[in-house]
């Protein structure tokens, strides 16, 4: 800590804005609260005298700010500031967070409490917090369980380090969102103007070459190596480096179902689609790069295979139950291990090389030929067939750069399979419960620019997001995207597991299926209309592709477009 001279009405409220500023907190994203008013004071303090000050964006919904911190840190990477109220308003926005621990997403959030109850010297904070916002513990313990750490500011003398602690703690591996309580009646004290140390990006663990020469012996050995990976393109670099990983050593990727980001081009010949299935029997070598659930159920081992993890942190301590089934760890950053195996893929076995690039070439040139086929059924199906929507999609986003941010659940597959995005940072799925989605996509919208920014999600997950407050936060800050709702009218999943779970009880007997029946909706696209957005419900194969075009057309002009699209499955 530094000393630095105070200002005329200093106080806690100044002390946050300065260390968010220290942080390097491009922006602010609060869900507004009775306590914040010191931080807003602080700001337009700082507006008026041409301070820095991070930019502070005014949102309306808990679910919207967090998921918005969520999108911008998929892409940028480093710790943004989330304001909450209370725990209230911490409890609402509890489930953003959690995906965000689930993403990998680093950000410190905060909200507060009151330590007096007005029973105190200095300032009243109020007699809601007597009545209505304490809860036993405090709000840290609440946010314990879905945070990477949780701690209380209990002193205006701690506060800007312990936000430069909660950012530091956020930032290192893994990533994921810390929360910091800090009490109103710290926010209203008198700030002596020291200032926190501003926080530098972490350095990176590396796997010592003694430990990565081993298993480059083990790739040259092995006959059928594969590799599987969840989150490689979280890391910075990580995309490239498993490209030229697989390419240096010949290996195929596979992308599991529950990869969450752009992990490897699905363009590229070897891309092996995303069943790890065949390979539990034939692979005699598997690499699981930054993969943390590879096997379903995870009991389920593979036959002969040896297996290495290649992952930062490969036992993730937010997971509760994990199985890797690992015979050797290469612990440190993923990009670097993957660069030296790289440059160490010589003395190779050229007919054990050549047999495998023959037999990838074969799984590549049937998956695109199914996937072809496919499509061509699509587009010969009465309705709208949802893999005619990804495909569409797909031609449409052809040379824009564009990034698409995926809440689907039924149409997931589809949706990867047929988009097959090519590049990092051009795909994310929102991870943890559903109705994240349009707020994920604002903010990965905010770091993008220009990139266009496409939201599929299905009308299920559409009904569970914050709308109204989501569209509101567009238009107020000029975040124009394309959401497209895969709209089968029915909680798909839900309906399916009462089908698996019973095949012949008495809904299969009388047609009752409780829980899944979304009919009685209006249209969805309707809710876009009073905010002035490009809206349009399809439900013909012809009006697709117009339509589609149209909203693009609509979001690169500056206005967010929503594309209902009544899919017949």
């Amino acid at each position: 800590m530094t000393d630095s001279k105070n200002r005329p009405g200093a106080d806690g409220g100044d002390a946050v804005v300065s260390a968010f500023n220290a942080v390097g907190a491009d922006y602010i994203f609060c869900s507004s609260g009775s306590e914040w008013a010191p931080v807003w004071e602080s700001l337009a303090r700082r507006h008026r005298d041409g301070e820095p000050a991070p930019t502070y964006l005014d949102l309306t919904h808990e679910t919207v700010a967090v998921g918005m911190a969520t999108g911008y840190g998929l892409v940028e990477r480093r710790p943004q500031g989330v304001l909450l109220h209370a725990a209230p308003g911490l409890l609402q926005g509890s489930m953003a967070v959690h995906g965000a621990l689930l993403a990998g997403v680093p950000m410190v959030v905060t909200s507060s409490e009151s330590t007096t109850y007005g029973d105190g010297p200095g300032q009243d904070p109020g007699g809601q917090w007597y009545r209505n916002l304490s809860i036993v513990g405090g709000p840290h313990h609440v946010a314990q369980p879905f945070t990477k750490w949780a701690n209380e500011a209990a002193h205006i003398s701690t506060l800007p380090t312990m936000i430069t602690r909660a950012a530091e703690l956020a930032w290192r591996a893994p990533a994921g969102p810390a929360y910091l309580n800090i009490p109103l009646e710290i926010l209203l004290e008198d700030w002596d103007g020291r200032e926190a140390k501003p926080v530098v990006k972490p350095g990176s663990m590396h796997s010592s070459p003694e430990e990565v020469e081993p298993v480059a012996q083990m790739l040259r050995e092995a006959k059928n190596p594969v590799v599987v990976t969840e989150t490689a393109g979280r890391e910075a670099g990580g995309f490239e480096s498993l490209v030229a990983f697989a390419e240096a050593w010949n290996i195929p990727v596979v992308e599991p179902d529950s990869a969450v980001c752009a992990n490897f081009p699905r363009t590229h010949p070897l891309h092996a689609g995303s069943d790890i299935g065949p390979w539990m029997d034939e692979a005699d070598l598997i690499l699981l790069v930054n993969c943390r659930a590879p096997f379903y159920p995870p009991s389920r081992k593979p036959s002969k295979a040896k297996i290495v993890v290649i992952d930062q942190v490969p036992q993730r301590p937010h997971i509760v139950y994990q199985v890797l089934f690992a015979d050797v760890y290469l612990e440190g950053n993923v990009a670097n291990t993957l660069r030296q195996l790289a440059k160490r893929a010589r003395d190779l076995d050229e007919a054990a090389v050549t047999a495998r690039r023959a037999a990838q070439e074969e799984r590549h040139t049937a998956e695109r030929a199914a996937a072809t086929a496919a499509e061509a059924r699509a587009e010969q199906s009465e309705g709208v067939d949802p893999v005619l929507v990804a495909a569409t999609l797909r031609k449409l986003l052809a040379g824009r750069d564009g990034i698409v941010v995926d809440e689907t659940i039924t149409h997931s597959k589809a949706v990867k399979r047929h988009l097959r995005t090519d590049a990092p940072d051009s795909y994310f799925y929102v991870q943890g419960g559903l109705g994240q989605g349009i707020a994920v996509a604002l903010g990965v919208k905010l770091a993008a620019g220009e990139r266009p920014v496409v939201l599929t999600v299905g009308d299920g997950a559409f009904t569970y997001n914050p709308v109204i407050q989501s569209y509101d936060a567009a238009n107020t800050y000029g975040l124009p995207v394309l959401i497209v709702v895969f709209n089968n009218r029915v909680y798909k999943s839900m309906n399916l597991n009462h089908r698996r779970f019973y095949p012949d009880g008495a809904a299969a007997e009388t047609g009752e299926w409780l829980g899944t029946d979304l009919h009685r909706l209006p249209r969805l696209a309707a809710f876009a209309e009073p905010f002035g957005m490009h809206t349009e419900t399809v439900d013909t194969t012809d009006a697709l592709a117009p339509a589609l075009e149209r909203a693009l057309k609509a979001v690169a002009e500056g206005t967010t477009a929503v594309v209902d699209v009544l899919v017949t499955r």
